[in-house]
This record gives C-alpha cells, structure tokens and sequence, in this order.
C-alpha cells in the first residue's frame, strides 16, 4: 500500500477564538498518536504538557514535547487529543483515527468515514447495558 495523505483540521481546543490549521497530514494507522512539526505548534500557541520519549522506528530514541489541548476535524467528526511535537509533517494516527471513526480505503489508498458508520462517528462501548436489559 502507498502512503495516503488527507488535508484535517487542527485546532487549539483550549483557545477557540485562534484561527484553525488545515494541513495535509500523513495518515498512518502503524502509528499511534497525532505528531505535529513545530511550526503548528507555534501557529496554535499550544502548551507543553510533558516529555515522552519516543521510539522511531530505526530504533533511536528520542525526548519530544508533547502539547496540547488539540482537537483535530476531517469529515466534519472531530477529536480531543494531544500531539508529539516532531517531524516536518503532519501525521495522524490510530488513536485519533479511532475516535473520529475514519479508516483508510487500502484499495483507493484515501481515508474515509467508517462505511458502517456513514453520518456519525461511532464508537465501542464494553460492559454497558441496555437500558430494557437493565431493567429485567
């Protein structure tokens, strides 16, 4: 499979009245987190939460800020999240990627909504009941 980029939105959750990013991020379900360069960083005016240390993946380690609160948008479904502050591009991953409920079309190689899901996110939900269940 190629590499499957998608323009998303990126916001600063914590001061909405600063203007938005659109960036053409790099979507990769093998990665975790949303990481982010530097200058989104400073366009957000995000905070530094923390330092983690990350592993890339010829196998250096690295300490990396990680910022944040950011909410990130594509396809009008939108996510709470922080970001590791890394690269020189955008990259989206499989936790926010979950929590929007988009998934990637290996055959067109695009990201897209979850088919099974087509107007809103959904999500999973372990150990909740049914409110008739609950009542039996």
């Amino acid at each position: 499979m190629g590499l499957v980029y998608q323009k998303i939105r990126i916001y600063n959750a914590a001061r909405p009245e600063l203007e938005e990013v659109e960036a053409k991020a790099l979507v990769d379900s093998g990665a975790i987190d949303l990481c982010i360069p530097k200058h989104v960083v400073n366009q957000l005016n995000l905070q530094t939460l923390e330092q983690r240390e990350v592993t890339t993946a010829d196998g250096n380690k690295q300490i990396v800020d990680y910022v944040g609160p950011i909410m990130v948008e594509v396809f009008g479904r939108k996510a709470f999240t922080g970001a590791m502050v890394m690269g020189d591009t955008v990259l989206l991953g499989a936790i926010p990627m979950e929590s929007m409920d988009v998934l990637i079309d290996p055959r067109r190689q695009i990201l897209i909504p979850n088919p099974e899901n087509p107007n809103i996110p959904g999500a999973m939900a372990m150990g909740v009941r049914h409110p008739r269940k609950a009542a039996d």
